[in-house]
């Protein structure tokens, strides 16, 4: 597929402006804050279980962060186009529009994986003055690329449907607060729904991996969740035909 410009295109407009670096800075000043006090309370109060329990925390606490700043990096990948007008120039190129969908999703990709690597810093200063198991430091991190890469899928989506970055990065909140919230409330619902929802919550096929633990259901969950918004994402960007938009 041709979706290299878009991608250059992307990640030259994320790096040429402040977005990337202020996401970047947010996400590492807040990660760093969250590992120190997490390493500091587990020395004090729980230093037999600091090979796996630090990073319990630690990958929990990262996932909050992204669910607040993957947003910030999705809201503008569509809305933008369409604010500008931008969109209509685009599809007049020789691109298909899972083409542009690709560009622009691996683009967002490429940033969140940078963010996670990033973090990398933390396990390998512990390293030098601890042993260090790396298996579920790996497998935590297994665990946050599928779920940003489901983050991303769903802002990417929202992003689509809408040429305001700032109801963009909102409803992009809500649409994984929905789904990260939506069996939490567990004992108030009948033993077959509260099945069912369990099933499709964000947070319980991530709990697994912060434990330590990778279980084919959950990547294949995650993987399923980001097709899904990605193809309702084409569906969306198909629909200005519909609406007589070539």
């Amino acid at each position: 597929m041709n979706f290299f410009p878009i991608f250059k295109k992307e990640i030259h407009s994320y790096f040429s402006s402040l977005i990337a670096y202020i996401v970047l800075v947010v996400f590492l000043v807040i990660s760093g804050y969250l590992y120190y006090t997490d390493l500091a309370a587990f020395l004090l109060w729980g230093g037999e279980n600091l090979t796996l329990g630090l990073w319990q925390f630690l990958f929990h606490d990262i996932r909050l962060i992204l669910l607040l700043t993957i947003p910030l990096l999705t809201m503008r990948l569509f809305a933008e186009e369409k604010k500008l007008g931008t969109i209509e120039l685009l599809v007049t190129y020789p691109f298909r529009d899972i083409e542009i969908l690709t560009g622009k999703y691996l683009a967002c990709l490429s940033v969140l994986i940078l963010m996670l690597m990033l973090t990398l810093l933390y396990p390998i200063l512990l390293a030098l003055f601890q042993t260090v198991n790396p298996e579920p430091i790996i497998t935590g991190y297994i665990g946050l690329f599928l779920l940003g890469a489901a983050f991303i899928s769903c802002g990417i989506f929202v992003s689509s449907m809408t040429e305001n970055q700032t109801v963009a990065a909102l409803v992009s909140s809500g649409f994984i607060f929905f789904f990260w919230l939506i069996d939490w409330n567990e004992a108030a619902m009948n033993p077959q729904l509260g099945q069912v929802l369990n099933h499709i919550s964000l947070y319980e096929h991530f709990y697994n991996f912060a434990r330590g633990v990778i279980d084919t259901k959950d990547i294949v969950f995650f993987i399923i969740f980001s097709f899904f918004f990605l193809f309702l994402t084409l569906r969306s960007l198909e629909s200005r035909r519909w609406r007589g938009l070539k």
